[in-house]
């Protein structure tokens, strides 16, 4: 990379403001996915708004079949839980890790109100669609009711998660099917200034980038890193024609993330060179400067020691003509004066630079054949003042080719865990961590295709390598173990997940497991994808006429009878906007039990028999804690229409009303 900070920047825009221009790149911020070559698909901003269209006339753009309906599914609200398993855990209550066993479609949606905006970075490892792996092939919009048929939580009913092939005919189409609302979700999560890494080979390189294209915005595809993983020679699939040696990791922000870079002490090195200006030269203005204009024989360029008071030749080619003021300059000015000023002239022009020469030479092609020439510049005056500090250091700009050859052909055993399905290793995954987070920040890393969790490993042992305090949430279905990776009792690749995590951690810190203080966050709080706490009334089921008593009967209490206080409050706490490791502690309210949230932003009591002294108490804990929000189960007045009428006036003499109406709710 050409070092630029030598230019002054480029000249003051006095146009007036464009109005239209401005809102539309407002509104492209908010809406990337309805741009087509920089045209708005009105009949595309209309389906994500809900008012549903079907395919218009066709425009250029990735399309397939079901890419219309993708926009139901991604509008259809989750009908899930996620409820906590403590027994999974480590340190449950004061951990701010998070896995999720579950269909990550159903997951995304549930963390949307509580984590919208909120998740610095992700990364994802999404099947490479060999026809191998699970990824919905029969329709992308895959139920709830679906996933708990597949993981034995309801009668095997449902359809099951089968394997993608070609034999079908839509092999590509069901892939993007599924990928395409999924990534969706994943950019509504991402802050602003947030990043998303996507792993995959050449199977389905071409369209996913055409996808990220539509989800994010074309112009917000930052790189396509190129990763080594296998060496050549080691493999033994000799009948194939070419090996592969690469896979691709497509790099996309939301808006205007700014990666980590490392840096390196600034150094003068190449500041070795020396103009003399023998003769006078010809003036003239060029390009709106002044321009003294040497011939061969009236200047003279040495190579000297290298010193500040010495300049640094650069080449004006490549793209230091459209990134750099200096070439950008010679690029439309000089370049095409060759026939007019001859060869090998030097060129001095007034007005550029920030060394405090108030010039910088620039020589012409030297051969009749070239169109390039040079520019030489001085040590700019910023970096002279952090010389005198010692601290002048330069960024380095950050590769888009990585071999990590070596790392992938070794980690199959990285946290005790043997693992061949597409495990990523730890080094790889650190490498794109801290492009992304800085170690004081506490961000969280987002995760839904954990597969074996290296990537919880990886923020492990970068917290533990420069004290950070970054978080994660993984997500991972309960695929079943493969036979080739059943080398101990697990069954489900979430299990052998969270098994890893918990043995990275003891590794790391062979104390931390056990609750031993440690400044870093360790453990883990487990959730699984589960039915919702609370039962819906489905208006189109088909009841018989004896059985409707019955039905409604059922939903006097509309919480489930499996359900305990941990799952409705996790529920509650998620969709009221709480992320997942908010901290709650337990009061006690007249003998009975009440959760105090974020330090008393919501108090919630699940007392299934409710009283006016549990009331009272419960009003005194709001008071005390100034509440925001009050939130009791509605089933706990037992039908005591009279209870829940005091109930009301008491919070409202004694706390008033909130922004939308009384602070006290029920559920």
């Amino acid at each position: 990379m050409t070092d630029t900070s030598n230019d002054q920047p480029e000249p003051f825009d006095l146009k007036s403001d464009d109005v239209a221009a401005r809102k539309r790149a407002d509104f492209k911020r908010l809406f990337p996915e309805v741009f087509n070559e920089d045209k708005i698909d009105l009949d595309q901003l209309r389906r994500v708004l809900g008012d549903w269209v079907d395919e218009g006339s066709e425009r250029f753009g990735l399309t397939w079949p079901g890419k219309a309906a993708c926009m139901r599914v991604i509008q259809a609200p989750a009908t899930g839980g996620l409820r906590p398993d403590r027994d999974e855990s480590v340190n449950f209550d004061e951990s701010e890790n998070v896995f999720i066993e579950g269909d990550n479609l159903e997951v995304l949606k549930l963390l949307q109100k509580a984590y919208f905006g909120k998740i610095k970075m992700i990364y994802i490892d999404p099947p490479y669609n060999t026809g191998k792996e699970f990824i919905y092939p029969d329709k992308y919009a895959e139920t709830l009711g679906t996933y708990l048929s597949y993981t034995g939580q309801r009668g095997d009913d449902g359809r099951r998660f089968s394997t993608n092939s070609e034999e079908d005919g839509r092999l590509h189409s069901n892939w993007i099917n599924m990928m395409y609302p999924r990534l969706y979700l994943a950019r509504n999560l991402l802050k602003d200034d947030g990043v998303i890494f996507v792993s995959i080979d050449d199977n389905e390189a071409a369209n996913l980038r055409q996808l990220c294209d539509q989800v994010f915005g074309q112009e917000n595809h930052l790189v396509t890193m190129y990763v080594q993983v296998r060496y050549p020679g080691k493999t033994l699939a000799e009948k194939n024609d070419y090996q592969k040696l690469i896979e691709q990791v497509l790099v996309y922000t939301k808006a205007d993330f700014s990666p980590k870079k490392e840096s390196e002490e600034y150094k003068i090195e190449k500041f070795c060179w020396h103009i003399d200006e023998l003769e006078e030269g010809h003036v003239t203005s060029i390009g709106g400067r002044d321009v003294e204009i040497f011939k061969p024989g009236q200047y003279k360029i040495t190579k000297v020691p290298p010193s500040t008071s010495a300049l640094k030749e650069t080449w004006a080619t490549g793209s230091v003509l459209k990134v750099n003021a200096s070439g950008k300059y010679f690029g439309k000015n000089l370049a095409p004066r060759k026939s007019q000023d001859g060869l090998k002239v030097l060129y001095k022009v007034k007005g550029i630079g920030e060394d405090g020469l108030g010039f910088r030479y620039f020589t012409g092609p030297q051969k009749e054949s070239a169109t390039k020439g040079k520019f030489f510049s001085g040590v700019p005056l910023k970096r002279l003042e952090q010389m005198k500090t010692g601290s002048a250091r330069k960024e380095k700009p950050i590769l888009n080719f990585h071999n990590f050859a070596d790392a992938f052909g070794n980690c199959r055993h990285e946290g005790a865990i043997d693992f061949r399905g597409g495990k990523k290793p730890i080094e790889f995954l650190k490498t794109l961590i801290r492009q992304s987070l800085a170690s004081d920040e506490q961000d969280i890393v987002l995760d839904f295709f954990a597969g074996s969790a290296s990537t919880a490993h990886a923020v492990f042992d970068l917290n533990k390598e420069d004290g950070g305090n970054r978080k994660f949430i993984m997500v991972q279905l309960p695929e079943p173990v493969s036979e080739e990776d059943r080398q101990e009792h697990f069954n489900t690749i979430s299990e052998l997940s969270r098994e890893r995590i918990r043995r990275a951690a003891s590794k790391l810190a062979p104390h931390a497991e056990k609750g031993s203080p440690s400044n870093i966050d360790y453990g883990f709080r487990a959730f699984n994808l589960s039915p919702s706490s609370f039962t819906s009334w489905d208006a189109a089921s088909d009841i018989a006429q004896d059985d409707l008593l019955a039905e409604i009967e059922g939903h006097a209490s509309h919480t489930s009878e499996s359900a305990t206080d941990d799952d409705i409050l996790f529920e509650l706490l998620l969709k009221d906007g709480f992320e997942l490791t908010t901290k709650v502690e337990q009061a006690s309210v007249a003998g009975g039990k009440a959760y105090s949230v974020a330090d008393g932003a919501l108090l919630i009591c699940l007392e299934r028999n409710l009283t006016k002294d549990i009331i009272d108490a419960l009003a005194d804990l709001a008071e005390k804690e100034d509440a925001a929000r009050v939130v009791c189960l509605d089933a706990g007045f037992q039908g005591n229409d009279q209870l829940k009428t005091n109930a009301v006036q008491t919070f409202k003499s004694r706390l008033g009303h909130g922004e939308d109406g009384s602070i006290f709710r029920t559920v």
